[in-house]
């Protein structure tokens, strides 16, 4: 997988209270593009900040409905991912890519 497709895989991460929480053990989430796959997202983890990667769990979020201007629209869906390090690692945001 190429720089450009993992950056396209991976869109941000999530810092959230929920999230912090999450990361005692020792789990990540990441906002990710909503056709990646589990196992790409596992590679672009894994290439990105040079871990090992346990387990990779997805949510798929709907958009919301919405009105703009009196007429109704819809935000766009997206996914999030749960990613599970191997035991003793961690990710440092700053000193990726």
């Amino acid at each position: 997988m190429n720089s450009e497709m993992l950056y396209d895989v991976l869109r941000a991460p999530v810092v959230t209270e929920k999230t912090a929480r999450a990361g005692e053990f020792n789990q990540y989430v990441f906002q990710v593009a909503t056709s990646a796959s589990k196992p790409q997202i596992k590679a672009a983890v894994e290439k990105v900040f040079e871990v090992n990667v346990e387990a990779v769990q997805v949510v798929n979020q709907r958009g919301k409905t919405r009105r703009f201007r009196g007429m109704p629209g819809r935000r766009a869906d997206t996914k999030k991912a749960y990613v599970t390090l191997a035991e003793g690692q961690t990710i440092d945001f700053g000193a990726a890519g």
